[in-house]
């Protein structure tokens, strides 16, 4: 997870104005919102890395409530056109979105429905899908 961390904030651009790290009390606060426990590598990466920018790749983040990519408006959105409500959106693309489970396997429902592949770990997917900036 380190070396992951590390490689997000190297790469990480410059832009006028920042994404903050939310603090330990933000995530509660999340949670709270979403009704659901945040599991243990999601938590991690948004108390560490949310605040990287890199590529077209947009996770979700926790700092901020106005951002088009903050945790609970994105997972609210996606449960309100189908997504199962155990799931935790962890990035979107249009209507379809990387989300991840209680177990912490990352998912990609598409269309409406899940397509087969899946990772282990949100780590995982951060370097296969993110670092890699595929789809």
């Amino acid at each position: 997870m380190h070396d992951i961390i590390e490689q997000l904030q190297e790469r990480s651009e410059t832009v006028p104005v920042p994404l903050e790290l939310p603090t330990f009390e933000q995530l509660v606060e999340v949670e709270e919102q979403i009704l659901i426990p945040l599991p243990r590598e999601l938590k991690e990466y948004l108390l560490h890395a949310s605040d990287v920018i890199y590529g077209v790749i947009e996770p979700v983040t926790a700092a901020d409530p106005y951002s088009h990519t903050y945790l609970p408006e994105v997972t609210c959105y996606a449960w309100s056109i189908g997504l199962p409500r155990d799931l935790i959106a962890i990035c979107q693309l249009g209507d379809d979105f990387y989300c991840i489970d209680q177990d912490g396997q990352v998912h990609f429902w598409q269309n409406g429905d899940f397509t087969d592949t899946y990772w282990e770990s949100f780590w995982e997917w951060v370097e296969d899908i993110w670092l890699k900036n595929k789809y």
